[in-house]
């Protein structure tokens, strides 16, 4: 493999502005059952496990559990910002700062868990009700410059989680090949 498949195992994003409710069904769907599936894959693993990286120079297992829960976090709240103000201008962070600090390279992942748990069950009962208003709401990210809809948002983090399985799975299967933290 190289880099760019290290670094990308299930490809970049698209978006395709045309977006059937089937598709959003199942991007919920994927909202609602990640805090799951990461719980089952992230459970029994060591603090060896927990310190491999997915990639030469790469995050750990553990932080990449770390940065779910403060992305997700971040994901929700800039959804909740735009169904209550007018395209509101969302805050970006530091994500690879984010990670260097003491929560972020903590061995016990249990705390990060439960977050991922109660921001994806709080995620999905906000998404399940969202009327099609509501889907075009729009929140500006001032990174990229440009608006984002909750729709395409969605899209984002069911992409998002899904990238991020692949990359501690990727950890997993390369059994500490690429070094620990």
């Amino acid at each position: 493999m190289n880099l760019e498949e290290l670094k990308f195992p299930i490809g970049k994003f698209h978006f395709d502005p045309e977006i059937s409710n089937d598709q959003l069904k199942l991007w919920i769907h994927t909202i609602e059952t990640f805090s799951e599936e990461l719980e089952i894959i992230t459970k029994s693993l060591s603090v060896e496990q927990l310190n491999w990286r997915y990639r030469p120079e790469g995050w750990s297992v553990k932080q990449v559990v770390h940065h779910l829960a403060d992305s997700h976090m971040n994901a929700l709240i800039r959804i909740k910002l735009a169904l209550t103000e007018e395209s509101p201008t969302i805050r970006p962070y530091e994500e690879s700062l984010w990670a260097q600090l003491v929560d972020g390279l903590n061995n016990d992942v249990s705390a990060s868990l439960k977050i991922i748990s109660g921001v994806h069950g709080r995620w999905t009962q906000v998404l399940k009700n969202l009327s099609e208003e509501e889907w075009n709401k729009m929140y500006f990210h001032p990174q990229h410059q440009r608006l984002f809809s909750i729709k395409e948002g969605l899209g984002i983090y069911d992409w998002h989680s899904k990238h991020h399985l692949a990359h501690i799975k990727q950890a997993l299967f390369n059994n500490g090949k690429f070094g620990s933290v």
